[in-house]
Parts: structure tokens; sequence; C-alpha cells
């Protein structure tokens, strides 16, 4: 373990004990329903992971998110190389994408009410539209970033088309794709919830509204932090997949 590590785990416990230290003594002076005391939200909390059915909204939310992202995912790459390899096809893709991303989730809730009649498919369509477009601006900002120098001097080898996409252009794009999963996983957790507020009769957007309508604050924080936990858990783990996969590159230690 680093020195770097360890402060870094050490400030983050500092910084997250401040806020329920203050949380709780703000708990002393206002009523439950708007700062519930930090045992009574971990209680709720881990009653989450007790109940069967808690979980089963947990992991429908997650399986949503999943299933958005991967079909983002897809599609942003093929958008991103049809961008890349064609100025022609980047002039006319690029301006779409722009206007799809600056189209707020609530519009796309609503178009998504109107368009399709099953929630599962309003849920993904709502992932999807909210997120492709960052991942073809992403991987094609990592496509676009490759040496011209190396692409020139490796096809001074005459490389087949496959060993070319294995060896330079898949090496050049992955640290682009897994950053693009790590930021759009938080987007895509925000999005769901509000996608899951219309409609649908479970995951955690469902349960926060069951929580809204009890005035049960306890409870809507609990579910929040489900959802933030489940989060930083996959940033993690693609965080670990990313330091295998680029294991060959070399890293630069901070000093502090």
């Amino acid at each position: 373990m680093t020195r770097s590590w360890y402060k870094l785990r050490k400030e983050t416990v500092l910084a997250l004990g401040g806020l329920m230290l203050a949380w709780q003594f703000a708990s002393y002076f206002f009523p439950p329903y708007l700062f519930p005391p930090v045992p009574a939200i971990a209680q709720k909390f881990l009653a989450i992971f007790l109940d069967p059915e808690s979980l089963a909204n947990a992991g429908a939310t997650a399986a949503r998110i999943f299933a958005g992202l991967a079909v983002a995912f897809l599609l942003g790459v093929l958008l991103a190389f049809l961008m890349g390899r064609s100025e022609r096809n980047y002039r006319y893709a690029y301006p779409l994408l722009n206007f799809i991303q600056g189209i707020p989730a609530l519009s796309w809730v609503v178009i998504a009410i109107i368009w399709f009649k099953g929630t599962e498919p309003r849920i993904l369509f709502i992932m999807v539209a909210t997120t492709v477009a960052a991942f073809s601006f992403q991987i094609l900002d990592a496509y676009r970033s490759m040496s011209k120098d190396l692409f020139e001097m490796t096809l001074s080898f005459r490389p087949s088309k496959r060993d070319l996409f294995r060896t330079l252009i898949l090496p050049t794009i992955v640290p682009g794709m897994l950053t693009a999963w790590k930021v759009n996983l938080g987007n895509a957790a925000r999005v769901v919830v509000v996608a899951e507020l219309v409609g649908a009769t479970g995951g955690i957007g469902y349960q926060l509204l069951q929580q809204q309508q009890l005035f049960d604050m306890a409870g809507a924080l609990a579910w929040t932090l489900v959802l933030v936990v489940f989060v930083l858990i996959v940033q993690q783990v693609i965080t670990k997949l990313e330091d295998w996969l680029l294991a060959y590159r070399p890293r630069a230690e901070r000093s502090t």
C-alpha cells in the first residue's frame, strides 16, 4: 500500500466522518423528517440488504443501468468509428449527437412515456438516449488521439486489418472506453432514478418515491446510499480492470 493511497483513504474517512458528525449534530435541532439521526439511517440501510424484496429492487436498478449502458456503449463505438474513419460521417453525426446530448433527461422521460407502452422499453430508451452521445465523443477522442507517426510506422509493416486493430487501434482506445464507462456510470445512475420515478413498480427510484410519500427521510437516504455504494463499487471494479489491462504503461508516482 503506497503512502499516497493511505493518505487518500485517511482523508476520505475523515471527510465522511465529519459529514456524519455534522448531520448527527443537526438532527438534535431539527425534526426527524428533515434530519434523521445517523443510527436511524444506518438501520434502514442495513435493513435493505437483509430483505430479499429490497435486494430485488436494488438488483432491478443495477440490471437497468448495465443494460442501458451496454446498448449505448455498442452504439457509441459504432458511431465513433464511423466518424473517425470518415470526415463526411463526422460532419453529419457530430451536430446530431450534440443536439441529442443537449436534451434534458426529463424531456427524454416525457418522450419515452409517449412513445413506449412498457416500463422496461421506456427506461432502456431513456438510458441509451442520455448516454450514447457521451460514449461516442469520448471514444472518438481516444481514437483521434492515436499518434500519426506510430500509425504510419505500423502500416509500413503491412499488417492485416485484424493485426492493425489488435496491436494499435484497440490499445489506443481502451483507456478512453474505460474512462467513458466510469463517467457514464454516474450519469446513468442519476438518470435511472428519474426514469423509475415515472411508471416503474420496482427499483431504487420507485422506492425513493415510496419514501417521499411516507415522509421517511431516513429511508430515502438509505436507498440513495445503496445507489451510491453500487456506483462506487462498479467504478472500483472498472479501475482494477483498467490497471490490469494497462499494466504495460508506466505510471507517474505522486510525491504527495
